[in-house]
């Protein structure tokens, strides 16, 4: 064999072997059973036609390739932004197994998670055992400050009463009585990562302002501004904190987990670092007002604030001039503080940069997947820039976020001929690219398959990067971080220009 010790090769060279490549075909020979070479890139190519569209369209049952992830990561994800939080999830090992590898596998970090490893008996006879050992295990083994449980599937169709079992756990001593264990039901049946962070997040508010104490509620001058689940909340938060900083703003992070998915490496392992302290939490039912920065991330939480007696005000991933502009400018109107000229520099900057960059913008077709507020920011930036969104697709979309897509398109010219597609998979945007195609793919590195496939340039800008490293480091919130994407976007349409032509192969772009 071509291995050894010596020298060892990946798996990009090593399975380009002879023996590996006769391994291959051998496989496919005798056990796949498949028809014929010229039967199979026949059917290949009727899946590209309008007709096959017009099937997979008429789908109502399978979903394939989704671009969503289920409840329970979004609630793991909020939970982790918490000082000293253990998340907790309630359901078996298997799906707490993916909850990590998910985030492990974007931000590059050892992601702590718990789970009682539910498995048949738990199934037929209830999971409360398994609570009660799981949150003494916890506690003991890995001393948090806050353990928050969230659940899956199984608990979730057996009925597991969370609240319930939490009370019994505390009346065994599995965790002492005044310990927070705040909780979410997340049936991952329904909804998707989005719902499971909402969910969390008031969970978590509803145990520090209700559970734990009932008092009234004393209104102070802070804010609170809840980032929603992203991607690259590693740069995005401390940005974010930069930009309230230099406007001398009093405000708590809601859910920061920019350290714990950044921890150094020193010599030390940090199983928690940074988080919103559980004071904070405790003391922000007080604060003037409450910012969302991703409205469908958060509209029970938002909700459930405003029930509190709080302002409110949400967004759709601050990203791009329009929505810059808009976030800082609540800010300030909340605040009474001014927005300073630093910032203001940063803006003109961003603004000259696209139009330094114009000529090879405008026009450019763009396909783009992901959340709703990640889409329609990317929309809404793509339309500052004079591109033209020709595909918005949210496997996750509600009603709301289709309309308000649909606005934005009509909004601009070079929205005209784009289309809305609420709650489509990826392999519906497959037919979508050979039939109607874009210049450009913007979504996540599950694009990837179909740059391959479709031969169509994949930009990643969201959730999840698994085949890419360290983007998360670097913001897309704000004027810095719009810069960011547009350089992102510019580097795309220069690599595809250079590549098409041996004439046109310029030093200068």
């Amino acid at each position: 064999m071509p291995q050894s010790a010596d020298k060892v090769k990946d798996h990009i060279s090593l399975f380009q072997e002879p023996e590996y490549k006769e391994l291959f075909a051998n496989k496919k020979a005798q056990f796949e059973c498949r028809p014929s070479d010229e039967k199979v890139a026949e059917q290949a190519e009727y899946t590209k036609t309008w007709e096959y569209r017009e099937k997979n369209f008429k789908r109502e049952i399978a979903v394939i390739n989704p671009a969503k992830a289920c409840q329970p990561l979004g609630a793991v994800f909020a939970a982790a932004g918490f000082e000293g939080t253990l998340p907790y999830v309630h359901g078996s090992q298997g799906c707490v197994a993916y909850f990590r590898s998910h985030l492990a596998r974007h931000f590059k970090e050892a992601v702590p998670i718990v789970a009682d490893s539910m498995t048949e008996d738990a199934a037929v006879f209830g999971g409360l055992n398994n609570l009660v050992e799981g949150l003494l295990n916890s506690y003991t083994l890995y001393k948090p400050k806050m353990i928050a449980v969230s659940t899956t599937c199984m608990a979730e169709v057996i009925g597991d009463d969370l609240s319930a079992f939490i009370g019994t756990a505390k009346e065994k001593e599995s965790v002492p009585a005044d310990f927070p264990v705040p909780f979410a039901h997340t049936p991952s049946f329904v909804g998707s990562h989005t719902t499971g962070y909402d969910n969390m997040m008031k969970g978590i508010l509803n145990y520090f302002w209700e559970r734990e104490s009932v008092k009234e509620r004393t209104p102070n001058a802070k804010i609170n501004i809840i980032p929603g689940f992203d991607g690259y909340a590693v740069a995005n938060n401390r940005e974010l904190k930069r930009y309230l900083d230099t406007m001398g703003v009093d405000y708590t992070l809601l859910s920061d987990v920019s350290d714990i998915y950044d921890t150094p490496s020193d010599g030390e392992y940090r199983m928690y670092d940074g988080g919103t302290t559980l004071d904070d939490t405790r003391a922000a039912i007080n604060a003037k007002a409450t910012v969302s920065l991703q409205e469908f991330c958060t509209p029970k939480t938002l909700e459930y604030i405003g029930d509190k007696g709080q302002e409110t005000a949400s967004f759709n991933y601050p990203m791009g001039i329009g929505a810059t502009d808009a976030f800082l400018m609540k800010i300030a109107e909340l605040t009474g503080k001014e927005i300073p000229a630093s910032i203001e520099k940063e803006r003109g900057r961003l603004v000259d940069a696209i139009t330094d960059s114009q000529a090879w913008l405008h026009g450019k077709k763009f396909a783009i997947f992901g959340d709703p507020d990640f889409t329609l920011a990317m929309t809404a930036f793509l339309l500052e820039m004079g591109c033209e969104p020709t595909h918005v697709l949210c496997t996750n979309g509600s009603a709301e976020w289709d309309a308000k897509a649909k606005a934005l398109l009509a909004s601009s010219p070079f929205g005209a001929e784009g289309q809305v597609w609420r709650g489509k998979d990826l392999w519906h945007l497959r037919s979508l690219l050979f039939t109607e195609p874009a210049d450009f793919l913007i979504g996540s590195s599950y694009g990837k398959y179909l740059e391959k496939d479709v031969g169509i340039p994949l930009i990643r800008l969201t959730f999840p990067i698994f085949d890419r490293h360290h983007h998360h480091r670097f913001p897309t919130f704000g004027y810095q971080g719009a810069l960011r994407v547009l350089v992102e976007i510019l580097d795309r349409i220069f690599e595809t220009a250079d590549a098409a032509s041996d004439i046109s192969y310029d030093l200068t772009r």
